[in-house]
């Protein structure tokens, strides 16, 4: 348990120096942009590398923060912070979107790249995916029990990284547009408002949105022999104090110590801690809210904690030789193991009382005083019979240490790769784009919709009817789960091995994890919204990985859309009760879970309006937005393919819809146009 690492979140220079006389192993931080946490203080260009030298002068490692979705418009400047943070030094950046890293990995090849959260890796072959595109390690999802977390970490050489502590969102990390969708602030690109803390309520339950934070403290030692090599604290947005508190309890359990829990559940946290998504326990009393007695707390907490990080953590061992020979100065010579520095002080005297010895001289050195640095080996070289005022031996040593961390801070930087900025040209379909259709449920499918270039089904619902493979044969595609925790994963295959013997051509994917499938059985691959593609560069990485073609993310502007290469057809969703959430501890369940729910519960927000949910066979839910995307009455160009997506709709509005696009009629009732007529931050 010892060798596991504790990374701790920064948000600005207070937050670094708390993790760091904590006794963190790591920390990760922002750069001043296109981080997750864009609120945060973070670092520019000048404090970045201040920030990588005062870490690594102490021992320890700094991961930044490049994990937002970036638009073309965008890859300008993220060239030039590329640059940067290679010249800071940094041991690891941390991503979200494939063109982030492949432009690290073409710029900066020897910057090791770890996949975000954001990703939402949460299966095997995600994880697998990424070992194609040459990540070093994994943030996985943070729904996952241990023993998924298990099956992953041992599947795969990836270093595996999770959350130990620290908020949680309600949906999977990636897959939230609540906060776009609403108000404009793309949780994807590093500006969520955090709208799920509002009061959505399930009957009569409030905050149905909200869970408590996290908490696997506890657990660190399953953690461990789960194959986690990494331990994250989420808390870029928190104080000092709460950065200082939480390194200081994942030390004490990881030392086999007994953790101080309960001043970090006063300093923080949401009605207590859960851990049930580590034990699989998503049950009611993972919910929780942020309350008055909470803030009150946190408060009183926080006046005590300012001692946890007064003082440097002394941890870093080093050796000193100290030469006293008459006629020549005395010397202090130091090392870390890797670096060397050399102190030089006056000429001893002879000893008009005690002379110098060992032990003498061990008594002043080891006193290493507000430093990062410990005592180890100590060799003497004294002759007998003279003197070394301690006052100087104080100085010699003060000397040497300090020069010492000024070698250690000094950044070893990651050469850059010059090449042009990605461009895009604007390569776009000239036609009108052609209609597709997605439905939730076979008794959708009308005969007036069988006249669509593309029909989109569901698995399970395929799987009722096979016969439907033969009779639309290439028009149709089979949709694969948003969704594919590790326990369901050979099941999928075999599910899918028999669909293409019964002549399945096509799969539309919407993770990582799925692609990474549907490639290895030789399906044709259509990419879904949930791959987040909002640039030419990403597009063109997913073509690499084998999609024929794409339909681009929803937070994707039109006038993105416009100038973007479209280096495969893409298309958009034309229509739909956009998917807000992927839930996998469903807000609408009661004390005994499930009962006798339908599978189409709603929530009912703050304004009496009522958000439908859709269960997706009791693995995870999605929640809708009451307000159908509809764009009929618009003339959409520059794309190969609008998609009609489908969810509870009934069979007749589905073709009213239909007969909608086809006529150019505007919608008789509230719609949106969504995020592709505003501007997304």
């Amino acid at each position: 348990m010892q060798s596991m690492e504790i990374l701790a979140p920064v948000g600005g220079q207070q937050q670094l120096i708390a993790a760091v006389r904590a006794g963190a192993d790591a920390v990760y931080l922002g750069a001043q942009g296109f981080n997750a946490r864009r609120n945060a203080q973070n670092f520019d260009e000048t404090a970045l590398p201040q920030a990588v030298a005062y870490a690594h002068g102490r021992g320890v490692k700094v991961h930044v923060t490049v994990n937002t979705l970036v638009t073309d418009g965008e890859l300008p400047a993220l060239m030039e912070e590329i640059r940067r943070i290679g010249e800071a030094g940094p041991d690891a950046v941390i991503v979200q979107d494939l063109a982030v890293a492949a432009l690290f990995r073409r710029h900066l090849p020897t910057m090791p790249l770890h996949a975000s959260t954001q990703m939402t890796i949460h299966n095997l072959s995600g994880a697998k995916a990424l070992m194609d595109l040459g990540f070093r390690r994994v943030v996985l999802a943070r729904e996952l029990t241990l023993r998924e977390i298990e099956t992953i970490a041992r599947g795969v050489p990836l270093e595996v990284e999770t959350f130990v502590h620290g908020a949680l969102c309600m949906s999977l990390s990636g897959q939230c547009y609540l906060s776009s969708l609403l108000g404009g602030r793309s949780g994807n690109r590093g500006l969520c408002a955090q709208p799920c803390r509002l009061n959505y309520q399930a009957g009569s339950r409030e905050y149905a949105l909200s869970l408590r934070d996290m908490s696997y403290i506890q657990h660190m030692k399953e953690l461990s022999e789960a194959g986690v090599v990494s331990l994250k604290i989420e808390g870029r947005m928190k104080r000092p104090e709460y950065v200082a508190a939480a390194v200081t309890a994942c030390r004490a359990a990881r030392e086999g110590r007994e953790p101080d829990l309960a001043s970090l559940e006063a300093v923080f946290s949401r009605s207590g801690f859960t851990d049930g998504y580590l034990t699989g326990k998503r049950d009611l009393s993972m919910f929780g809210r942020r309350t008055k007695e909470d803030v009150a707390r946190s408060a009183q907490a926080l006046r005590g904690l300012g001692e946890l990080y007064r003082r440097e953590y002394a941890h870093i061992p080093v050796e000193m030789s100290l030469t006293a020979k008459t006629g020549s100065p005395v010397t202090l010579l130091v090392t870390d193991g890797q670096h060397w520095t050399t102190a030089e002080g006056a000429l001893p005297q002879p000893a008009q009382t005690r002379p110098l010895d060992e032990a003498y001289a061990r008594r002043s050195l080891e006193k290493t005083g507000n430093t990062p640095f410990v005592l180890g080996r100590l060799e003497t070289q004294i002759e007998p019979g003279i003197m070394v005022p301690q006052s100087q031996l104080n100085q010699l040593r003060r000397e040497a240490l300090e020069s010492l961390l000024k070698l250690r801070s000094v950044p070893t930087d990651h050469p850059f790769v010059e090449g042009a900025v990605p461009h895009t040209v604007g390569k776009r379909s000239a036609e009108e784009p052609r209609l597709h259709i997605r439905l939730e449920t076979l008794h959708q499918l009308s005969p007036a919709l069988l006249e669509a270039e593309r029909i989109v089904l569901p698995i399970g619902e395929l799987e009722q009817d096979p016969s439907l493979i033969q009779v639309l044969g290439s028009r149709l595609v089979c949709e694969l789960p948003a969704l594919v925790f590790p326990p369901e994963e050979e099941g999928l295959r075999e599910r899918l091995v028999r669909l293409r013997e019964q002549g399945l051509q096509a799969v539309c994917v919407h993770n990582l994890g799925t692609l990474h499938l549907g490639r290895e059985l030789g399906f044709r691959l259509h990419g879904g919204y949930g791959l987040n593609i909002l640039n030419s560069a990403a597009l063109m990485e997913y073509q690499s990985l084998g999609l024929s073609d794409a339909t681009l993310s929803f937070e994707c502007a039109m006038g993105d859309v416009q100038r973007m290469d479209h280096s495969i057809p893409t298309g958009i969703l034309g229509y739909g009760h956009l998917p807000l959430m992927l839930l996998r501890a469903c807000p609408a369940q009661g004390p005994k879970g499930c009962g006798s729910c339908d599978g189409r519960p709603a929530l009912v927000d703050r304004l009496g309006a009522s958000i439908p949910l859709l269960c997706q066979e009791k693995r995870y839910t999605v929640l809708l937005n009451p307000i159908p995307l509809h764009l009929a009455h618009r003339r959409i160009q520059g794309m190969a393919f609008l998609t009609l997506y489908f969810t509870k709709e009934t069979p007749e509005e589905c073709v009213r819809v239909w007969e909608d696009y086809q006529s150019g009629r505007a919608y008789e009732g509230l719609r949106t146009g969504g995020l592709y007529y505003r501007e997304l931050q």
